[in-house]
């Protein structure tokens, strides 16, 4: 039996909060917290793909006063689909994001996010690292989109319309953002209390 179709196509894991959790303290004890915290809250918090993490700019995420941006803009090849969207950022977001930028020396426009020689990531070689950390906090099964399995799933968790989550996943069709949604214990016990 041949495995066509997205239906049989093994899905990243999505973290429960304490494995987050683990997946940030492992994080705080290594080579580029700072920098490696911040992707995964991308990931996370913001829902966003590992290629539009890896070619954000400060830019994109200070404002001309140097404070955090309400929205982050990705434009042309950012979004999968090659069109700018508008990606929200939360309260959340903010302060991880300030956190971040204040572990910076100078304020210019420079890639948000460097690896070690000090050049812009790859989306190839941020999935790696993605990867590599969660595997670091012995999390089996995550990868490089379980951050945004988990930013969709938590949407869907908090009765967020499907419609609204495609629109902050930057999907073309919902059944896209349906295939996204982790339904476990919690959200159809949830399900069945709204009755």
């Amino acid at each position: 039996m041949s495995n066509s179709g997205d239906i049989f196509r093994k899905q990243a894991r999505v973290l429960s909060d304490q494995e987050l959790d683990c997946v940030l303290a492992a994080i705080a004890e290594r080579r580029h917290a700072h920098r490696n915290r911040a992707a995964i809250m991308l990931s996370h918090l913001a829902g966003m793909r590992v290629g539009e993490i890896a070619i954000l700019r400060l830019s994109d995420v200070l404002d001309d006063d140097g404070r955090i941006r309400q929205h982050i803009v990705l434009r042309g090849a950012a979004g999968k689909h090659g069109g700018p969207r508008v990606v929200p950022v939360n309260s959340r977001l903010r302060q991880e994001l300030e956190r971040y930028v204040a572990t910076f020396k100078a304020r210019y426009d420079r890639p948000l996010l460097m690896t070690q020689k000090r050049t812009q990531f790859s989306a190839k070689t941020l999935c790696t690292v993605l990867s590599q950390l969660y595997a670091m906090a012995g999390i089996d099964g995550a990868s490089s989109h379980s951050g945004r399995r988990w930013f969709i799933s938590r949407l869907a968790l908090s009765g967020v319309p499907t419609t609204v989550i495609m629109m902050l996943a930057g999907h073309k069709h919902i059944s896209t953002t349906q295939r996204y949604i982790e339904v476990n214990d919690e959200m159809m016990r949830r399900a069945v209390e709204a009755l």
